[in-house]
């Protein structure tokens, strides 16, 4: 292949890379799942996922009760299986995600408190993985309510192309 015949298929090519040459800042003296910070360095692409809310699992049950949605972990999972699912239509990952910002609602089981625990074992199966050891910096916060009654989960996150 010629030179100008080659350059020419490399610009057009789209490069597809994972987000290895971000740098994950690990929380001090701590074993928790998360990043303290994430730095993505210059030339970068950054791609932002609109919040995800989980997928119905009880089509029977009412469209705006929790039962339609399942429980804290539940939605977690669902949230998550559909950001991955939205990632990889991009030819990205998980282990591209660099920032995560997750709305929890308060839950009457847990004295109209968010089940963090739930949360943490829906995101457990996503980050900091044996497979997928690559940690966002993410904040959890509870709020008043989501769109649907049903909803007590809705993640966005901030992903990045090299």
């Amino acid at each position: 292949m010629q030179k100008p015949a080659l350059l020419a298929l490399l610009l057009t090519t789209p490069a597809f890379a994972h987000a290895q040459d971000a740098i994950r800042y690990k929380l001090p003296h701590s074993n928790f799942p998360i990043s303290a910070a994430v730095e993505v360095p210059a030339g970068k692409s950054i791609v932002f996922l609109s919040g995800m809310v989980p997928p119905v699992i009880d089509a029977k049950a009412p469209k705006d009760s929790v039962a339609a949605y399942g429980d804290t972990k539940t939605q977690t999972i669902g949230a998550l299986t559909a950001i991955q699912k939205q990632l990889q239509s991009m030819h990205l990952d998980m282990g591209d995600v660099v920032k995560m910002q997750a709305f929890l609602v308060g839950d009457q089981t847990h004295g109209g408190r968010m089940d963090f625990t739930g949360f943490m074992a829906g995101y457990t199966q996503f980050f900091g993985t044996k497979e997928q050891s690559k940690l966002p910096a993410r904040s959890a916060i509870q709020v008043a309510g989501l769109a649907n009654p049903g909803f007590r989960v809705e993640i966005e996150v901030t992903a990045v192309r090299p």
